[in-house]
């Protein structure tokens, strides 16, 4: 193989940019709002053990 033709990269980095820019559209959530959601449903799911 010559210089020019390794420069690419292996082939699985181009699929994996190519899979990341098509859904760039998709919805954003943050870390944030993930943890608190997170800990609302524990919350939720030990005061049902305690109700229950």
């Amino acid at each position: 193989m010559s210089k020019r033709q390794r420069r690419g990269g292996p082939m699985t980095a181009a699929g994996l940019i190519s899979f990341y820019e098509e859904y760039e559209g998709a919805v954003r959530v943050s870390p944030t709002t993930v943890v608190l959601l997170a800990s609302l449903f524990t919350l939720v799911v030990v005061v049902a053990h305690i109700v229950g």
